[in-house]
């Protein structure tokens, strides 16, 4: 044989251009496309952290009232004529409560001025004091020095939540007239001149208000007046042609236009009145002016007292004593002092005699600001220094346990079957897709569903967790599913022919190694599923977990809620103190989250394994 030799020329070989300028410019710009697409990653991933921050931020804030609570440290008598030792825990503690503040203020001794002192206390003042004497019944017959809570509304006060304070001190010496009743305090300086010119400015501004009324409704008088005149004319020409259904309809639209433009007119002149006297109060130098119900309240605490003003002068208070005084001694500059509460009376909840009590206790340092921890100790309450999260923390754990245990084991069961043993035929396909399509169903629908079969036709119990965690499961299952699914198709098939070809059954080589290699993806699928339950609200609502649960449930088939309608319950009361309940819910539930998934996680990696 013999080679032989293929002349010509060489075959043409594509010249890759990678020096020119063109080259380079082309380089330069995928190199400019990619830093953009870096960037834009980058800063798509910072927006998202900003807003998720701002949105932790928010919540952090507004829940941070509710991390501490008010008490307040009172030595109480707990007397054996009220607190049996053999029946400790129907004790009248209430009462022991009371007698115990009522010795702070031995000169308060009427009806409406105990009602005063109550009003500061929790209706829930003495559970501290039960428990520590049903702890330690030696403690009966002695003097001991107990927390009592304070209600909400002294607990926003004294948080500065309710209204904006300002505590002055006296300038001058101020001496009262009186130490009951109507009192007048006047001061050597002027030391009440500031409040005079708040008062004045007050003046001003309401008799601005009164001329802007005043003016907008002679704009309107003057076009009733316009529409009266052209009534008029219309009248004069409908009694020319004598028109009879005209006349009457004409004739009763100018009595009513004159009716209204008279009523009007005399309204402006009201207005105009009230704003020429305010200007003229304003502008007087009267010795005091009147603190109206739309002004700030000013409190003179002098002399072991409280004195809510109802005018105030330059050099002069004048009002009612709200906490009688010690004496009508005169009080040095700075031991006396005005407190200025911005909001006024009929715009807040707490009443001036209850923070004028709260001012004293805090002027004998009995009032303390301890970690609020009775919010994971207690259940729901109508009270907002009351109302905690234990119930609905075991609610919602019970419900998930519930969840859990029904969603895993049949999802991926389910998983498997559909992935490894079932035909693929038309009814696994129809099986499959209606499986796809449950994964986007409405979570209300569930709840329909659970109300319809569990509720109605099984007759389980309303507002338990069993039914929670059933109508849950049924919602997360087909999120499992779908996972699991995909997580059994990502193991390599080498894994199945490697078993299968040492002798291993399809049952063996399923379980024994590929379910382990899949569990981590299961894993993952079941992390979310179980965040979305969590989540919800909607679906237990239809079921009746909505209810008012005081209880702590101590079992499945108690009645109990979960933290999601727990938090959507206090967001819609009208009290100000379950705001930052809320808000502290909303912390809580995400923290319960984060456990969970931490958990989750750890398991997750428990179980990976590599191939």
């Amino acid at each position: 044989m013999t080679d032989t030799t293929v002349s010509g020329s060489a075959p043409m070989q594509r010249r890759l251009d990678v020096t020119s300028d063109a080259a380079r410019a082309r380089v330069a710009r995928r190199y400019r496309s990619e830093r953009r697409f870096r960037l834009y990653g980058l800063a798509a991933i910072l927006f998202a952290a900003v807003f998720l921050l701002a949105l932790l931020t928010d919540i952090f804030i507004k829940a941070m009232p509710a991390f501490t609570q008010s008490e307040l440290a009172l030595s109480v008598m707990v007397s054996s004529d009220l607190v049996d030792p053999q029946k400790i825990a129907a004790g009248d503690f209430d009462k022991i409560v009371r007698e115990g503040l009522y010795a702070l203020f031995p000169q308060m001794q009427s009806r409406t001025e105990r009602r005063a002192l109550q009003d500061v206390l929790s209706s829930g003042a003495a559970d501290d004091l039960r428990r520590m004497v049903i702890a330690n019944p030696a403690l009966i017959g002695q003097r001991i020095t107990a927390p009592v809570l304070l209600s909400a509304d002294a607990d926003l006060y004294l948080k500065g939540i309710s209204t904006d304070i300002r505590v002055l001190s006296g300038a001058g010496e101020a001496t009262p007239s009186a130490t009951a009743g109507k009192v007048t305090v006047f001061s050597t300086s002027n030391a009440f001149a500031d409040q005079l010119l708040v008062v004045k400015q007050m003046l001003a501004k309401n008799a601005e208000r009164q001329t802007h009324e005043a003016d907008r409704l002679s704009t309107i008088v003057r076009s009733m007046d316009a529409d009266l005149k052209a009534a008029l004319t219309r009248l004069d020409e409908a009694r020319k042609v004598n028109d009879g259904p005209q006349i009457s309809a004409l004739e009763s639209r100018a009595k009513s236009l004159q009716s209204d433009k008279a009523r009007l007119e005399g309204q402006v002149g009201d207005l105009r009145g009230k704003a020429d006297a305010l200007m003229q109060r304003h502008a007087g130098l009267g010795v005091t002016e009147q603190l109206t119900s739309d002004m700030p309240s000013v409190l003179i605490v002098i002399n072991g007292g409280v004195i809510k003003a109802a005018a105030v002068g330059g050099d002069r208070v004048e009002g009612d004593v709200l906490i009688p005084l010690d004496s009508v001694a005169g009080a040095a500059a700075g031991q006396w002092q005005q407190v200025v509460v911005a909001t006024p009376e009929t715009s807040r909840k707490i009443r001036d005699p209850s923070i004028a009590i709260l001012q004293e206790l805090k002027g004998k340092g009995l009032v303390r600001s301890v970690p609020n921890l009775s919010f994971f100790e207690q259940g729901d309450s109508r009270e907002p220094e009351l109302a905690g999260v234990l119930g609905a923390l075991v609610g919602s754990a019970l419900t998930m346990l519930i969840t859990l245990a029904l969603c895993l084991p049949i999802g991926v069961l389910a998983a498997i079957y559909l992935e490894e043993f079932a035909p693929k035929n038309w009814i696994t396909h129809i099986v499959e897709v209606n499986i796809n399509n449950l994964a986007a169903v409405p979570s209300i629908v569930f709840g329909l569903l659970g109300l319809a079969v569990f509720l109605n036709f099984f007759g389980l119990p309303r507002s338990a967790p069993l039914v929670g965690g059933l109508v849950l499961a049924l919602l997360v299952l087909p999120t499992i599913i779908i996972a699991s699914r995909a997580a059994l198709k990502a193991v390599p098939p080498s894994i199945r022919e490697a078993a299968l070809g040492v002798g291993a059954s399809k049952q063996q080589a399923i379980f024994h190694h590929v379910l382990p290699l899949a569990m981590p993806g299961i894993l993952t699928g079941t992390i979310i599923g179980m965040a979305h339950a969590l989540g919800e609200s909607a679906p237990l609502l239809l079921i009746g977990m909505v209810a008012f649960i005081v209880d702590v449930p101590g079992s499945f088939t108690q009645a109990a809620t979960v933290l999601p309608v727990q938090i959507f319950l206090w967001s819609d009361l009208p009290e100000v103190g379950f705001q930052a309940k809320t808000a502290f819910a909303i912390i809580v539930l995400l923290l319960f989250l984060f456990v969970m998934n931490g958990l989750a996680i750890w398991l997750r990696k428990r179980f990976e394994r590599r191939w």
